[in-house]
């Protein structure tokens, strides 16, 4: 059984009130860089930033959302088996939260058409998030 880290990332998820206003402060006050910023619908919704060598995810939390804390993110290439793979090892997943009404629910993850999300709890109660991104249409 390999390592379920292998062939991953670690990012951290940073949610914000007003994008234009924490891309500026990640920016001009930390020195990061815009990596990616989301299009149309999602422009002010997600941005990805490359800060001290490590990339951080800014998103404005919808209302239904509980994300009131920063938490880290463990990009994988498939959610399915990342998560039989945590599973195994006895990683205990929460309930998906739908994000829209066109999510789909599979077990513990969300399918939304921009990704896969899967939450959980590290030994000290932490929340962690394993993603897939969906590639751009």
């Amino acid at each position: 059984m390999g390592t379920v880290a292998a062939g991953t990332q670690w990012v951290t998820l940073v949610p914000v009130a007003n994008m234009d206003r924490a891309i500026r402060f990640y920016t001009k006050a930390l020195g990061g860089r815009v990596v990616y910023r989301g299009r149309g619908a999602m422009r002010n919704f997600w941005a990805t930033l490359k800060v001290g060598g490590s990339d951080i995810w800014l998103v404005v939390p919808q209302q239904r959302e509980k994300r009131a804390l920063a938490y880290s993110v463990l990009l994988v290439k498939n959610a399915k088996s990342a998560v039989a793979r945590m599973r195994a090892r006895g990683v205990k997943f929460q309930r998906p939260e739908r994000l829209s009404r066109e999510s789909k629910v599979d077990g513990p993850i969300a399918y939304d058409s921009f990704g896969a999300s899967a939450f959980f709890k590290d030994s000290e109660g932490n929340l962690l998030m394993l993603w897939q991104n969906f590639p751009a249409m």
